[in-house]
């Protein structure tokens, strides 16, 4: 197999007709831009858990369309998970992993396939310039990666997602990594080799909503800064010190006060702010430290990534 498609699936009912279209006009563009014929490629579509129509409509087209694959995962497992499920399930050369929702367009594969060709082991789509994301959506992806890349020491690519290709090494050594709360784009990072960006412009969102909500938002920023950085932590013990500094140096005033002035420090406000500020940096130091220990927890139960139920192909691939 020269090359492996992976395409996280959740709820795309409304687009799945249109992406099997798209994702299929691609063999005869490898075949004539780089001589792979069609059963050099398989395209492999990995089911998170859908509760719409995606999987029975990925059925019956994998039972006609040859190279075509369906991963059915037990349950919604989560974007980084349905895209390990398909990367260690490809079997091809080079692996490349795109959306489903077709904002990354498909017809960009060739190109990324043709820049690995030049020797490069990973090829990042970088993108310069999104479609139809709000100024929210925008905003708050660029102070992610600009946050990540001051709180790590993984060379996260700026304004990248999960849309790339890998070579065959590099797809071997992310399987050999076992992690649970995952963020793909930066273990890629993490492994090196020659990696280089491709640049394109991102679509707008061809029909349907994202499956991104701003709690899933906030918990993929928190996977990726506390999977690649203890910096948090020491932030909190920073600021442990400065309070306990800040702490003695007013309590050396007070008994000053108390010594040498007629004027004592007495009132509700001044004591009332001590508490807040003491038991606020508290409480945040020890959510820290509950974030790292939930992930130590989950990683020291060994329970399988993924659970996958049934793989769908059509017979003419067997």
């Amino acid at each position: 197999m020269r090359l492996s498609i992976v395409v996280p699936v959740y709820n795309e009912e409304a687009i799945i007709s249109h992406l099997v279209e798209r994702m299929e006009n691609l063999r005869p563009m490898f075949k004539e831009r780089f001589g792979i014929i069609a059963e050099d490629i398989e395209i492999l579509y990995v089911n998170d858990g859908s509760r719409d129509n995606s999987l029975p409509i990925l059925q019956s087209m994998c039972y006609i369309i040859k190279g075509m694959r369906v991963i059915n995962l037990s349950r919604n497992h989560g974007h980084q998970i349905a895209i390990t499920a398909g990367i260690e399930t490809a079997r091809g050369d080079a692996v490349v992993v795109i959306d489903g929702d077709l904002q990354d367009p498909p017809e960009t594969i060739p190109e990324l396939y043709a820049k690995m060709l030049e020797g490069y082991d990973v090829v990042y789509a970088q993108r310069k310039k999104r479609e139809g994301e709000t100024f929210f959506k925008l905003w708050t992806a660029k102070l992610f990666y600009r946050t990540l890349k001051k709180l790590t020491n993984v060379d996260v690519p700026l304004d990248t997602g999960d849309f790339r290709i890998m070579s065959r090494r590099v797809v071997d050594v992310l399987n050999s990594m076992p992690e649970k709360h995952r963020f793909i784009r930066g273990m890629i990072s993490w492994i090196g080799f020659n990696q280089t960006a491709y640049e394109y412009e991102r679509h707008e969102r061809f029909a349907g909503s994202t499956k991104y909500t701003l709690s899933k938002m906030l918990k993929f920023a928190v996977d990726g800064i506390t999977s690649f950085s203890s910096i948090p932590l020491r932030i909190a013990s920073y600021l442990g010190l400065f309070i306990a500094v800040t702490g003695f140096l007013y309590a050396l005033y007070v008994i000053y006060l108390a010594l040498f002035t007629h004027s004592t420090a007495v009132g509700w406000s001044s004591l009332m702010v001590v508490v807040l500020l003491l038991g606020g940096a508290q409480l945040l130091s020890l959510g820290l430290i509950g974030e790292y220990l939930a992930r130590i927890h989950d990683e020291s139960k060994q329970r399988p990534l993924f659970i996958i139920e049934d793989i769908y192909e059509s017979p003419k691939n067997r």
